[in-house]
C-alpha cells in the first residue's frame, strides 16, 4: 500500500535538484571563496574523504557529489557507500580528488546537504525500528524546509519511510479549516469529487467516530484520525474494517508510536521527521 506515486523518488538528478544546489552555492560564495583563492594557486591539488563521525543512515551522497561537479568538472568523487545504507562512526563515505580551491569551495555546501539528509534518514529509521513487527507504514508530511522538500522527502525514503503527498497538487486532503468553510464532510467530499474526478485520491481529516462514519459514507479514499485517543483509534479501526486506509496523526513521537501502531492503523504521519531532526555528524578531512 502506498500513498503517492514513485514520482517522489527524485534521483538520478533532476533540474530541480540542480537549481537547489546552484542556489546554495550562490548563497555561500556570491563572489567566490576569497580565502582559498588568496592562499592557493589554481594548480594546487588535494585529496580528501567524507568521514562519518557517528552511526546513522546515509542520504544525500549523490547530492554531495553534484555540488563538487557543479563547481569543477575536474573533481573526482568516488562513493564508498550508497544512500539508504547503515553507516558507522569512522566509515569513509567518499574519496574526493581535485583542485584544492574547488574542494574547499564545495566543502560546506556538500556537508550541509549530506548531514541534514542523513539526519532525516537516521531519525526515520529510528521510527521504523520502533514499530518493527507491525504492518504500519511511517509517513512524512509537508512540514519541510521551504524549497528543500524534494531532498527531505527523498531522505525519508532512504530511512525506510513512505512519502505522503509532495505538494497540494498531488491529492485532495480535506482538513479542519476546509470543513469550517464548507460546513461538513459530505459536502466537502462531493465538491472535491466533482472537481477532481474518480482518479484522484481524497483523504479526510477526522477527530471523532461520527466523522469517520461520515467520511466513509461520503466516499473518501483515505481517512486521517487526528489526535484521537488510543481507544478512539482502535474503535475506528474496528468499525472501518479495512474498507479504506487509516492514517493516525498528532502527538506522535518515539515514545508513543509503538502504542499508536498497536491500534491497527495503516499509516502514522510524523512531522518531526523533517522539522525536528538532528543533522548527522559528517566531516570532510583533507589527506
Amino acid at each position: 500500500m502506498t500513498v503517492c506515486t514513485e514520482k517522489l523518488i527524485i534521483f538520478p538528478m533532476t533540474p530541480e535538484i540542480d537549481r537547489i544546489i546552484e542556489a546554495a552555492l550562490k548563497e555561500d560564495m556570491p563572489d567566490g571563496d576569497i580565502t582559498s583563492e588568496s592562499l592557493f594557486p589554481p594548480e594546487s591539488a588535494s585529496k580528501a574523504i567524507l568521514l562519518s563521525k557517528e552511526d546513522g543512515v546515509l542520504a544525500g551522497i549523490d547530492v554531495a557529489a553534484r555540488v563538487f561537479w557543479k563547481i569543477d568538472s575536474q573533481v573526482a568523487f568516488t562513493k564508498k557507500t550508497e544512500d539508504g545504507s547503515t553507516i558507522r562512526a569512522g566509515d569513509t563515505l567518499a574519496r574526493i580528488e581535485g583542485p584544492s580551491i574547488s574542494l574547499l569551495k564545495g566543502e560546506r555546501t556538500a556537508l550541509n546537504f549530506l548531514q541534514r539528509m542523513s539526519g532525516i534518514a537516521t531519525l526515520t529509521q529510528r521510527f521504523i525500528t520502533s514499530i518493527e513487527g507491525f504492518p504500519t507504514q511511517i509517513l512524512d508530511t509537508r512540514k519541510t524546509t521551504p524549497s528543500l522538500r524534494s531532498l527531505e522527502k527523498y531522505a525519508v525514503k532512504m530511512g525506510g519511510g513512505t512519502n505522503h503527498r509532495l505538494n497540494l497538487s498531488d491529492m485532495v486532503l480535506i482538513k479542519d479549516n476546509h470543513l469550517k468553510i464548507v460546513g461538513n464532510i459530505s459536502e466537502a467530499v462531493q465538491r472535491a469529487r466533482e472537481k477532481v474526478g474518480p482518479d484522484v485520491k481524497i483523504e479526510v481529516e477526522t477527530t471523532t467516530l461520527e466523522e469517520v462514519k461520515e467520511a466513509i459514507e461520503s466516499g473518501a479514499d483515505m481517512i486521517m484520525l487526528d489526535n484521537m485517543s488510543l481507544e478512539g483509534m482502535r474503535v475506528a479501526v474496528d468499525w472501518v474494517d479495512g474498507r479504506v486506509p487509516l492514517e493516525a496523526s498528532g502527538n506522535v513521537n518515539l515514545s508513543t508510536i509503538k502504542e499508536i501502531a498497536s491500534s491497527g492503523v495503516d499509516f502514522i504521519s510524523v512531522g518531526s521527521l523533517t522539522h525536528s531532526y538532528r543533522s548527522l555528524d559528517i566531516s570532510m578531512e583533507f589527506l
